[in-house]
């Protein structure tokens, strides 16, 4: 009698999982599972990060449609005209999800002060892919598109080595307050190089790029990268991440046919950005488009304060969109509550179409 119970115990919760497996799941259910690992389970089917962001896969109601795309494997895109999903385009197949580490986590405070920081900058040339089977002929400081990430303190002395390796022109221009015999719109010719010694601040958060003629030129190829001035004693603690909004025009028509966070298109849509619930999260955002007059930062489902320009520690305001004009940049704090995916993009919505769409995944 006892093992007939078991087995009839069995059975009922067999049929239990059966019914739970035809009921459709909601977008919230979706989007709660999506925040581990990047992927869901569903039906014993993996369902790609992609189809997360496809509006496809979902009904008029926010369910979670039953097709056959559900079995597509991790590494497949959703399929559409011109090689790109529901929102933007999508990232080369060979990057891994830390290939762009270096340009998005910056160096940790260490807190000293009144020491002197020595970065080296040299500009190369070189084909870099910046979506799936698009290549571009990229112009770096020191190989990466952005450029290395320079911190330092209120008051450091910072040397800026900067070594022309192309066979064009070039410098090296930072925003912020400094010594206008080191401001970088002196020409550096091709085989040579120059040491740009400044004093580090104000507080905040400044660009540099390439300031030689045609400047939106040298700009769309590259030639960009951040610099945070911390305060002395340093900012609160928080989980810090650099997004820079740029873009590639790869027609030379004077128009960009791809957009990005951080030089490659949709990859923090394949690969969100993984946040620990309920932490603070600190965003050095930056605008460097060129072509476009302005660009924005929306984020979906939380509100954050801003900082303008990162210059003072007190908010500005508190909002959810925060607008940008070519060259300037702001600091943005919050904490992701629940569990999920979080999305993020400018609210020119053609840039997210061209592959400025992102996500956090709190977990």
């Amino acid at each position: 009698m006892t093992a007939a119970s078991s087995d009839d115990g069995a059975v009922g919760a067999r049929d239990d999982a059966a019914a739970s497996e035809l009921r459709p799941l909601s977008r919230r259910e979706l989007l709660r599972r999506g925040a581990v690992g990047g992927a869901v389970v569903v039906g014993g089917g993996l369902l790609a990060r992609e189809w997360l962001a496809d509006p496809s896969v979902v009904d008029g109601e926010g369910h979670l449609a039953r097709q056959t795309t559900l079995t597509t494997p991790a590494a497949a895109e959703p399929a559409a005209a011109g090689g790109h999903g529901g929102y933007g385009h999508v990232p080369p197949a060979h990057l891994s999800a830390d290939a762009l580490d270096a340009v998005t986590i910056p160096p940790a405070f260490d807190g000293r002060q009144a020491v002197t920081r020595e970065f080296h900058l040299p500009v190369t040339e070189h084909r870099m892919t910046v979506a799936d089977g698009v290549e571009v002929d990229a112009w770096s400081y020191d190989g990466t598109v952005p450029g290395p990430i320079v911190r330092a303190t209120e008051g450091d002395t910072l040397r800026l080595h900067l070594d022309n390796r192309t066979r064009r022109p070039h410098n090296l221009h930072l925003h912020g307050r400094h010594d206008p015999a080191m401001d970088g719109w002196e020409p550096v010719p091709p085989g040579t190089g120059f040491t740009y010694q400044v004093v580090a601040g104000p507080v905040g958060l400044h660009p540099y790029h390439c300031h030689l003629p045609p400047l939106a030129e040298h700009i769309v190829h590259g030639l960009y990268g951040a610099m945070i001035v911390d305060p002395v004693g340093g900012r609160p603690s928080a989980h810090e991440f650099v997004l820079t909004l740029a873009g590639w025009d790869l027609d030379a028509d004077g128009r960009l046919d791809l957009a990005c966070w951080n030089g490659v298109a949709g990859f923090f849509r394949r690969f969100p950005i993984r946040v620990p619930v309920g932490e603070r999260v600190r965003l050095y955002l930056q605008n460097m488009l060129e072509y476009e007059p302005v660009g924005s930062f929306h984020l979906h489902a939380q509100t954050f304060d801003v900082y303008r320009s990162g210059t003072s520690q007190e908010p500005d305001e508190h909002t959810d969109t925060i607008t940008l004009g070519q060259g300037e940049r702001a600091i943005v704090e919050f904490e992701l509550p629940e569990p999920g995916r979080y999305m993020f993009h400018p609210h020119q919505h053609r840039l997210a179409d061209i592959g400025a769409m992102g996500w956090f995944a709190a977990v």
